[in-house]
């Protein structure tokens, strides 16, 4: 049973479009201001004066610095979700077409030139009921479904926990990116990232395992 203290206190929602295009200027406040000097250095007074707007405005919204980190991280969250959602489904129609799709796709998702994804990842911690995990567990499930038609061409003696494994490993290694000291940044270098991952998932798919009966 999940722990009510674990969950982030939510923020007002606008109910009017004037007071939600207010929210998006607050918010896009917020990602610049954390984006360039970190999330240490974000206040509720630089962002309201970024984003052009009193500091009472903020608290109307938002109790406290908390519940900004909380409403920035939802917007990136859901932008990411929407992000791979979007690219699989424009993905080429074969297991290999997916693969790669997705490989480039989560890479990209998981970097940006300000490295904030990341630091608002490890500031909302890694409880199950974080709103990290949900998108972790929502852009898993979006591989297993874009794959699914084609689980026919997996040589893997169990082609559901295959693609399983490898929406595990693709996770964990653009993930491991975000983190790292020394990520590939720049384009050419996320590219040739993104394929030998997607070069990886695709040779593990299509190699019939060392143990039990491969499929024919």
């Amino acid at each position: 049973m999940t722990d009510e203290h674990d969950r982030p206190a939510p923020y007002r929602e606008p109910q009017q479009a004037r007071s939600a295009a207010t929210l998006a200027r607050v918010l896009q406040a917020a990602e610049e201001i954390a984006g360039s000097a970190g999330l240490e250095e974000m206040t509720i007074s630089g962002v309201a004066e970024r984003a052009g707007v009193s500091v009472g405005t903020i608290y109307r919204r938002f109790e406290d610095k908390e519940q900004l980190i909380n409403a920035l991280t939802e917007r990136m969250l859901d932008r990411r979700e929407e992000y791979v959602a979007e690219q699989l489904r424009k993905a080429e129609p074969s297991l290999s077409g997916v693969m790669y799709t997705y490989a480039h796709t989560l890479l990209q998702s998981f970097t940006d030139s300000t490295n904030l994804f990341p630091q608002l990842l490890r500031a909302r911690g890694a409880k199950p009921s974080d709103r990290g995990a949900r998108t972790i567990t929502e852009v898993h499930r979006l591989l297993l479904e874009a794959a699914a038609p084609y689980a026919d061409q997996i040589r893997r003696s169990d082609p559901q926990a295959a693609l399983d494994t490898t929406a595990r490993a693709l996770l964990g290694a653009c993930f491991h990116n975000s983190v790292r000291p020394d990520p590939a940044i720049g384009e050419a270098a996320q590219r040739r990232y993104a394929d030998e991952l997607s070069d990886m998932a695709i040779a593990y798919l299509l190699t019939p395992d060392r143990r039990g009966t491969a499929r024919t």
